[in-house]
């Protein structure tokens, strides 16, 4: 009976016995555990949490010990022991975060990018902080806590201890005071920022900004100077000392941070890309002009891609694992994209060959029309009858391309038809006024054409009229033709010469006590002569010049 109560009371003694925690120093986990372990409220024992440090007097290690502990909590640092290594022969294989790339060392460190400068390592068989991580704890303290209350704590002491809802009341009042300062910091610093980078940009590319180029500089002033003001908020966060909070906040603010440079970047882009525009406006082709915009929207897409990725190491994803899903994402996309690829592949031959400009008349397979943009995907052509065909850019590269835009000239070929009864000389002297009207002709090459007497056709004596325009897009082309048909129909209405039509005419020569019905058409040749010269006269004075507002295709 004595046994049986010894052991009812032995068991309780044994339970609490094991659910003391002891030190452990075996691994990197063990030893990271163990310091953070006996500095939290419900296992408080700085002695033991010190015995992570060596080398140095106990005193200053529990010192150590709990500044360590307030860095890591200002910064919002949360150990995940779930990833810490538990092998007692741990090596570390990276040297991620070490500013000298020592590899295959018995050392490990939670945070390798954000605090490389924390780290434990290995002595004989046992982990410990290592002594650098020591000799420097003080100076990652004071930065970390630019703001101390020590002085204000000890000459108001009755307000800083004073609580509302389990909170010090210093603390939301500080908050407030510190988003006024920030928003006072909006206000003084944008206009010197703006001002700033407005003579910088001036005196960097010697020129006075447009108004566009000042509007990009003042939307890239703001974020600019959020940028700053978030560096100011990261930096007091942790001397608010908002413990359960920091995590969240610094998160929050770093985040933030990430989003304003992104925005930077963008804005940048933009005023580079509208500067260049600028510069070469007169200077670049009209494909060339199509290209900046188009190269700023690869890199749009380059930037936020990359903020992307900065966001998800934010949240505590690895690096290394961020950069291989990136890869092996951007394989699975270019296989599952192959067209989207193929026609980007074309849009950069399309820019690099340019076998046509912006506003050229093409003839791509069976598509005849205008170019009037190339994107990422496709080229679009607007036909004559306005009808928009969008053309993947990689069958455009495959395709034969008829640029008819490239033409010095622009060849026309018509016949004209007279009618039969017109006497040769009238012929003779119609061609020649055809001639000198093609020489007067603003908008032909007058060293280079032909009028001539070509064919006896069923219903009409043929004249071939072929004549070359110095036209440079389909819309001239046609106002020069308008001019010289309006030139030759006044010419054949002058002298009395009348045009062919498929018809039949009976005609009765002559009637008992009538005039003759046939055709009368003057013979004097000088008559003739001096009526051509008249109006080869008119048509020189009226000077023909195309208006090229006028002659463009409708919605092009």
């Amino acid at each position: 009976m004595k046994k049986l109560y010894f052991l009812f009371i032995l068991l309780p003694l044994l339970s609490f016995g094991q659910s003391q925690k002891k030190v452990d120093l075996s691994n990197p986990n063990a030893t990271i555990y163990t310091h953070i372990y006996f500095l939290m409220p419900d296992s408080y024992d700085v002695n033991k949490s010190a015995a992570t440090i060596r080398g140095i007097p106990r005193e200053e290690a529990r010192e150590k010990v709990v500044k360590l502990k307030e860095v890591l909590d200002g910064n919002g640092l949360r150990v995940d022991f779930t990833k810490v290594p538990k092998n007692p022969k741990y090596i570390d294989t990276t040297g991620i975060g070490r500013q000298t790339l020592e590899v295959n060392q018995n050392r490990y460190a939670p945070f390798p990018l954000r605090m490389p400068d924390v780290y434990v390592e290995k002595v004989g068989s046992r982990w410990y902080y290592s002594e650098e991580t020591v000799e420097k704890i003080d100076e990652i303290y004071r930065d970390t806590f630019p703001v101390e209350w020590a002085f204000l704590d000890e000459n108001f002491p009755e307000f800083f201890s004073y609580t509302v809802y389990g909170y010090h009341i210093w603390k939301p009042i500080a908050i407030v005071v510190m988003i006024l300062i920030c928003v006072l910091l909006y206000y003084v610093l944008e206009p010197v920022v703006f001002f700033l980078l407005k003579n910088f940009g001036g005196v960097l590319f010697k020129k006075k900004f447009s108004e566009e180029s000042l509007k990009i500089t003042r939307e890239l002033a703001r974020p600019i100077v959020f940028v700053l003001i978030v560096r100011f908020i990261k930096r007091l966060i942790p001397s608010l000392q908002l413990v359960e909070w920091n995590a969240f906040l610094v998160t929050g603010v770093r985040i933030a941070e990430t989003v304003f440079w992104i925005y930077i970047f963008l804005k940048i882009m933009k005023f580079g890309v509208n500067l260049y525009e600028e510069k070469n406006r007169d200077k670049r082709s009209k494909l060339d002009r199509q290209l900046a915009p188009l190269v700023g929207k690869v890199l749009h897409g380059v930037v936020v891609f990359i903020g992307f990725l900065h966001i998800l190491t934010l949240f505590g994803v690895d690096p290394a694992t961020v950069l291989a899903g990136a890869s092996i994402g951007g394989i699975a996309v270019a296989f599952a994209a192959q067209d989207s690829v193929k026609n980007l592949i074309g849009t950069l031959v399309i820019f690099l060959d340019k076998p046509f400009q912006l506003d050229d008349w093409v003839v791509i397979g069976g598509v005849e029309g205008a170019v009037e943009k190339v994107g990422f995907r496709s080229t679009r052509v607007r036909g004559a009858d306005t009808t928009m065909f969008q053309i993947p850019n990689s069958k455009v590269v495959e395709m034969e391309i008829n640029n008819k835009g490239l033409r010095v000239y622009r060849r026309y070929t018509t016949e004209l038809g007279v009618r039969y009864d017109t006497p040769p000389d009238l012929i003779e002297a119609f061609m020649e006024g055809i001639k000198e009207i093609i020489r007067l002709h603003p908008e032909t090459k007058s060293q280079s054409y032909n009028v001539e007497f070509v064919k006896f056709a069923d219903f009409s004596l043929n004249i071939m009229v072929n004549v070359y325009f110095q036209s440079p897009d389909w819309g001239m082309e046609q106002a020069s033709k308008n001019v010289l048909h309006l030139a030759i129909l006044r010419l054949a209405a002058h002298i009395g010469v009348e045009f062919a039509f498929p018809s039949s005419t009976l005609m009765i020569e002559q009637l008992p006590g009538q005039d003759s019905l046939a055709t009368q058409y003057g013979l004097d040749k000088k008559e003739i002569t001096k009526r051509v010269e008249k109006i080869m006269s008119e048509f020189e004075k009226k000077e023909h010049m195309i208006d090229p507002d006028t002659s463009k295709i409708p919605g092009i």
